[in-house]
């Protein structure tokens, strides 16, 4: 039977077009994409090898006759682009096994590492350098990466140095299933070093564990979720290009303001007087200068209102003098019920605007209290059958109403 395992990854038939077969891998790796998916570095890997293959001719030609054991052994094939399949499929090469053949070995690169960094809003609003204390594999000094002493290191014979090995499982009648394992004569690696010979600092690893001090600077506007790329940083392996330090700015939530774009929002909660006689108020800005925020008398704040302050929000990102607007949302603290003496209450009413004329009752109006309820108690007083004794024929309890005057 065919091998179709590509056209299975990519989600698409043997017969799929090129523009199908374009339209599946872009959408696919931008779902697997490293830098979205940070644990999909194996799935990403597969999609690209895929797609490398089944958007190219004569590779795919190969592939759809031979399988991928054809595209390993280059069946009708030249050189040209043979080592690129190699080295998606087993990762690259060591030890020059094409340097007679004409083959131009493509250095490997290393995934990157991504790690939070927790900064506040002062942090970004003013700026900040810090200094990141990261643990990290790096070329071992004592065998430049060798894993022992020279001559120690041979190719495994299990698997030919590729680190893999290929079976097939018969899945059915006329069917059957090639499948890649890593080698377990060498643990993947492809090369295995006598124990005797390994050496002493990295024990056969290639690689010892390093700390490295990151300086890292923070802009004045970054936002959360922006990164800070340190190229190379990533954990080191020979033959095999260090990948990058991707680090992921997380900001805490502030007691004060919320951040919106390049503009911050805060509440603020004002007496009845203060609303209707003017204010103002001090607000201490994430830079520790002291705003003073003043509102004329005459001018009424309404419940729920915003009002703004033209460049006081967040600066720009790159554009530190430029910077959003501070928006502030009112809320209105009534006094408590009785807080006026009755005589004195003529004369506050006859300070307020005049009272809207009433709708005179009929003379069959009944007279009813307004209390104190909380619906959301009555309904599941409502709910769990303890209905208070009710003169209402649908069982619906008292109905409140407002007395007219």
């Amino acid at each position: 039977m065919a091998d179709t395992r590509l056209y299975e990854i990519l989600g698409v038939g043997p017969n799929a077009s090129d523009t199908e077969i374009k339209k599946s891998y872009r959408k696919l790796a931008k779902e697997f994409h490293p830098d979205k998916n940070p644990n999909a570095g194996d799935r990403f890997k597969e999609i690209s090898f895929a797609y490398e293959v089944l958007s190219n001719p004569e590779k795919r030609e190969l592939y759809d006759k031979y399988g991928e054991k054809g595209l390993r052994e280059g069946a009708g094939m030249g050189g040209g682009g043979m080592e690129d399949i190699l080295s998606h499929i087993f990762g690259g090469f060591g030890g020059g096994m094409f340097s007679g053949g004409g083959f131009r070995q493509r250095r490997r690169r290393g995934e990157d590492l991504f790690h939070p960094l927790k900064v506040t809003l002062e942090d970004l609003y003013n700026g900040k350098t810090t200094k990141l204390q990261l643990s990290k594999n790096i070329i071992c000094t004592a065998c430049k990466g060798v894993g022992g002493k020279a001559g120690s290191v041979r190719t495994c014979t299990g698997c030919k140095g590729r680190g893999i090995k290929v079976s097939i499982r018969q899945i059915g009648p006329g069917m059957v299933q090639q499948m890649q394992s890593s080698c377990n004569e060498c643990g993947g690696e492809g090369e295995v070093i006598n124990p005797k010979d390994r050496c002493k600092k990295c024990q056969g690893k290639k690689v010892c564990k390093e700390s490295k001090i990151l300086e890292v600077h923070v802009d004045k506007g970054m936002n959360d979720g922006q990164k800070l790329t340190f190229k190379g940083e990533g954990d080191q392996e020979p033959g095999v290009e260090p990948g990058d330090v991707i680090l992921v700015l997380q900001q805490k939530e502030h007691d004060v303001f919320t951040r919106e774009g390049d503009d911050l929002f805060m509440t603020k909660k004002l007496h009845l007087a203060e609303a209707l006689c003017g204010f103002h108020m001090v607000v201490k800005h994430l830079d520790k200068r002291n705003l003073i925020i003043k509102y004329p008398a005459g001018q009424v704040i309404e419940p729920g209102c915003v009002r703004g302050v033209v460049g006081e929000g967040m600066p720009f990102y790159r554009r530190p003098f430029d910077k959003g607007n501070l928006y502030i949302k009112f809320e209105i603290e009534f006094p408590p019920s009785n807080f006026i003496p009755e005589d004195k209450i003529e004369l506050l009413e006859s300070l307020l605007p005049t009272r809207p004329k009433q709708v005179q009752p009929g003379e069959d109006a009944e007279e009813v209290d307004l209390m104190d309820l909380d619906p959301r108690y009555h309904q599941q007083r409502r709910g769990n059958g303890f209905e208070d004794g009710s003169d209402d024929e649908n069982g619906h309890g008292p109905r409140v109403q407002c007395a007219h005057q």
